[in-house]
């Protein structure tokens, strides 16, 4: 049933990120991509910084071909806290877009590290800066890019206003908005009238659900009106992915179960609700 969407559905590795910060799963890449596969996702999208061995183009497409599914994207997760790229965080952005122009259509996901709200109007136009630079970098070696802001508390793209000056200074001609509805809703927005305000920026979209205690919540047990979302997106004709980066707290135990778990619920509930 999901391959008659005009969309597909995938999974971000951070939910195996979050046991032990990263430490547990380190070099597993190769088993995430067998559990993504057998949850029933159509793509995968790694951390560019926790590929391990799998960077290689070579043996990423080996891999994801003998599991049955895409490269839907690779995050880029820098500081960028300069007025610029610093020459090893270039020359990072750099290897990542290399690598993506082995997967045409796979989605280069630029992400700010958090490190605090201090200097905020000018940290905020510096990241604009930054994530244009690369974004066109990109561009020119044919590979698509999608912004990703997120919600801790030391986050500068967290809040309502970060959002306006944010999104509003991205280079549409080189970058599109990547929503996380989970990350929305956690800086006090409501997604779906979010994405509708920025919907011309839509180009890739995060899954993850809420529930306030204090943040993120196994998909389907939160707050988040994944539905009325994802049927937006269907009569939009939505034509990117939809990634499922499920951030609740049986991750930190067992990322296996709640990737299994994601794939039978968007399945079974998400997709069998929509007209």
């Amino acid at each position: 049933m999901v391959e008659q969407l005009p969309f597909k559905f995938g999974a971000e590795v951070y939910t195996w990120f979050m046991n032990n910060n990263g430490e547990t799963y380190k070099g597993q890449l190769g088993h995430m991509i067998e559990i993504i596969a057998k949850a029933g996702f159509a793509g995968i999208q790694p951390i560019y910084s926790w590929m391990g061995n799998l960077n290689d183009p070579g043996r990423l497409k080996d891999k994801l071909k003998k599991e049955g599914i895409d490269l839907a994207a690779v995050a880029l997760a820098l500081d960028w806290n300069g007025v610029d790229e610093t020459e090893e965080e270039r020359k990072e952005a750099d290897r990542a877009i290399s690598m993506l122009q082995h997967f045409p259509g796979a989605v280069l996901c630029t992400v700010q590290i958090p490190t605090g709200r201090h200097e905020l109007n000018v940290r905020r136009k510096n990241l604009i800066n930054i994530v244009n630079q690369v974004s066109r970098r990109a561009m020119e070696k044919g590979v698509i890019c999608s912004f990703h802001p997120n919600s801790p508390p030391t986050s500068i793209t967290r809040t309502e206003e970060d959002y306006a000056v944010i999104l509003e200074g991205l280079d549409e001609s080189a970058t599109g908005w990547c929503p996380d509805v989970g990350h929305i809703i956690n800086g006090g927005m409501n997604p779906l009238k979010k994405m509708k305000e920025y919907a011309s920026l839509i180009n890739h979209v995060h899954y993850k659900d809420w529930d306030g205690k204090p943040e993120f919540a196994l998909m389907g047990e939160g707050k988040v009106d994944l539905l009325g979302i994802t049927q937006w997106l269907k009569d939009q004709d939505y034509k990117g992915w939809i990634i499922c980066e499920d951030e609740g707290k049986e991750a930190l135990e067992d990322p296996d179960f709640v990737t299994l778990h994601d794939g039978r619920w968007i399945k079974e509930t998400l997709i069998n609700g929509l007209i």
